[in-house]
């Protein structure tokens, strides 16, 4: 295939189906850190915010880690980073003149944030999109990753310039959809899907967050945020449903201390061993 012009790639807009230009995808490939070897790569979207993507992120990183595997995390919502607090991580990445070197959690998680490199946690990223873009593709060529089998990336919400460049940049294996049991739920999923479809980049499943809630005391499930129409959707689209992730306080209370790899998730477990499965 013929390779692509700067003016022509800097003008994509990522949807090859109309596109006439002929190019080769691995044009847009951002090189790999030459220390790094990572076997596969999966993306975490969702077509809106505040659906729980980091928290899905975190725990499946933590399941498959579980698995005997090295898992890294590699935190794309740069504006909106969540990933270290959820793992208790404070201290900052550091590097040499060659490389930046990822932090890790305390069961050897690598991770990756622009938090890890701001002075104050709380310090806001007001940048503009194709700075937000140069940054993850400076997380995936510049960080020693080291040996890695699975890397999660927590994409911020929506289609636009950040996961265009991870769907593009990386050698993305395919993508975790992550919603809510909300009337919401077809557009959210559908967006998420539709952006892969039109990047040529396989639906791993969905997982759906705030399934329901158990009553402690009298054990009987309520639907606080509707019915589930995901296994309707999933069905229509052809992907399967990974998990359905009930809301637990105790998990929301081990993420804000920190200690995300304590929190229990048995659906999430089985997420895990799926995606597994499908990668190898």
């Amino acid at each position: 295939m013929s390779k692509m012009s700067e003016e022509t790639k800097s003008s994509c807009s990522g949807d090859c189906s109309s596109c006439s230009a002929n190019c080769d995808k691995r044009d847009f490939m951002a090189p790999p850190n030459q220390y790094s070897r990572i076997k596969h790569v999966i993306g975490v979207v969702s077509g809106k915010g505040g659906v729980g993507k980091s928290l899905v992120t975190s725990m499946l990183a933590c399941a498959v880690q579980n698995m005997g595997k090295q898992t890294a995390v590699l935190d794309a919502d740069v504006t909106g980073p969540s990933v270290p607090m959820a793992f208790g991580i404070h201290d900052k990445a550091v590097g040499n003149e060659e490389c930046l070197m990822p932090c890790e959690s305390k069961t050897g998680i690598k991770i990756m944030s622009i938090n890890l490199l701001l002075e104050k946690d709380d310090q806001p990223v007001v940048w503009r999109g194709p700075v937000i873009s140069g940054v993850i593709k400076q997380f995936w060529s510049d960080v020693m990753w080291g040996e890695v089998d699975y890397m999660f990336v927590d994409m911020p919400p929506g289609t636009g310039d950040v996961p265009l460049t991870v769907f593009q940049s990386l050698p993305v294996d395919g993508i975790v959809v992550v919603t809510t049991p909300q009337d919401l739920v077809t557009m959210i999923v559908k967006k998420a899907y539709n952006m892969a479809q039109m990047m040529n980049v396989p639906v791993l499943g969905i997982v759906e967050n705030m399934s329901g809630f158990v009553c402690p005391d009298c054990g009987k499930e309520h639907a606080i945020f509707g019915e589930s129409k995901v296994q309707q959707v999933a069905d229509a689209l052809g992907v399967p449903v990974l998990a359905k992730l009930p809301i637990n306080p105790q998990n929301a209370a081990l993420v804000d201390k920190g200690a995300v790899e304590l929190a229990d998730a048995p659906s999430i477990n089985e997420a895990a061993k799926k995606i597994v499965e499908v990668l190898g």
